[in-house]
């Protein structure tokens, strides 16, 4: 009896240091995200080139429409290229893309990843470039995206990630992916800014100086998650990474339980994947030099996704209450004060984080669909294995949206 006392209060212990420590970090940083963060001063008055680099892989569903509206920025056309990064497209599909004033450049490779695509774009397309401007093949900037990056340039920085809006929310599951990406909007890049750390990267809708990037991008050999190794680097090397709430792209949002299944996994598979190889690192840079702002993103490598952190938190609570009552008193050595604690910093990290706007009738129902996508995602850390050395493709415009 005393030593499955000890495993089950050292089982306690773990859990609630680590659920516990991530309710709190979301909790701090969702608050922090409800202010505004300080701006820097102009230092430069300048119009920077930008090459609007889009990499696709079989997007011809939705490709020509993201072109046509990549074209039609605020900013002189003469400082903008929109440069279409072609795989395995179809031969209708180039004609039209050819037939627009921009830059097509085919790719083709064995395996296909994004960084491959990115890498021969620039070895093809040259340096007469200020600004390369990522954005993914469903992406569609707001007219004046590009002025709004240019003049976050103007004040010093060299990395800038704007803010990845949905395009659509026309099933129960895009508007989860929705809200979900709106809440790390708003913890992971605002609230971040808001305390003086660096706004994650999302992997489209962010730019780099065009040369730093360049060189940076020849080194990065991930299959998937290559914002993840890029942004880890950025920081270890302590560049900054600015974030523009008011700046908008565009982004599709997952229709489909199965896509978002295997998006998940991806995902997951990657935080992992960077975690174990940056821990040390990441833990050294704390100690020795004070690095935060890298120490901070190794740390969300290993933290769980905010569905799942919900999800669990309520699970353990409600199996803590339960046993408590079927226990002795003695058994359990947390109070269960503390897990009713983290129940409520989580909950109202979502209350802080999630837009005025999503409250409506249809994301509550939106939310009867959250046990489904939470099981997707449990279940998603038992098919890791591998996921991180294949690439897997999100298909977009599968269904027609607003």
């Amino acid at each position: 009896m005393e030593v499955f006392k000890l495993i089950l209060n050292g089982i306690e212990v773990v859990l609630i240091g680590y659920f516990g420590f991530a309710s709190i970090y979301v909790f701090v940083f969702g608050f922090a995200g409800l202010f505004k963060a300080k701006e820097k001063e102009v230092l430069f008055q300048k119009q920077r080139k930008f090459a609007v680099l889009i990499p696709g892989y079989k997007e011809d569903a939705v490709i020509v429409d993201v072109a046509q509206q990549a074209l039609k920025q605020a900013y002189p056309s003469d400082l903008f290229e929109v440069i279409i990064i072609a795989d395995s497209f179809q031969e209708s599909t180039l004609s039209q893309l050819r037939a627009l004033p921009l830059r097509v450049v085919e790719v083709s490779f064995e395996k296909s990843t994004k960084s491959k695509a990115l890498n021969k774009a620039m070895e093809v397309i040259g340096n007469d470039y200020d600004v390369a401007l990522i954005l993914d093949a469903d992406n569609i900037m707001e007219r004046e995206f590009l002025e709004k990056i240019n003049d976050s340039f103007n004040q010093g920085y060299k990395v800038v990630q704007g803010h990845r809006i949905a395009k659509n929310t026309n099933t129960s599951f895009a508007i989860l992916d929705a809200v979900s990406e709106e809440v790390n909007n708003h913890i992971f890049r605002k609230g971040h800014r808001v305390l003086g750390l660096s706004s994650a990267l999302i992997g489209s809708g962010m730019a780099f100086d065009y040369f730093f990037f360049k060189k940076m991008m020849s080194e990065v050999k991930a299959v998937g998650g290559f914002d993840k190794e890029l942004e880890l680097e950025l920081l270890r090397k302590r560049i900054k990474i600015e974030y523009l709430h008011e700046a908008l792209v565009l982004d599709e949002k997952v229709q489909k339980s199965e896509v978002f299944a295997n998006q998940r996994k991806r995902w997951l598979s990657a935080q992992f994947v960077y975690f174990r190889r940056y821990v040390w690192a990441g833990l050294k840079e704390l100690v020795t030099k004070g690095n935060i702002d890298f120490f901070d993103k190794v740390y969300q490598m290993i933290s769980p996704p905010r569905v799942l952190l919900l999800g669990l938190v309520v699970v353990f609570t409600f199996l803590y209450l339960i046993l408590e009552f079927i226990a002795s008193a003695n058994i359990l050595v947390v109070p269960s004060s503390i897990w009713y604690a983290t129940l409520g910093f989580t909950v109202l990290a979502f209350a802080f984080s999630i837009p005025k706007n999503y409250y409506n009738q249809k994301t509550l129902k939106a939310v009867l669909t959250m046990p489904k996508a939470f099981f997707l995602m449990f279940l998603s850390l038992f098919k890791l294995k591998g996921a991180n050395k294949k690439f897997i493709h999100t298909q977009h415009g599968t269904i027609n949206t607003p």
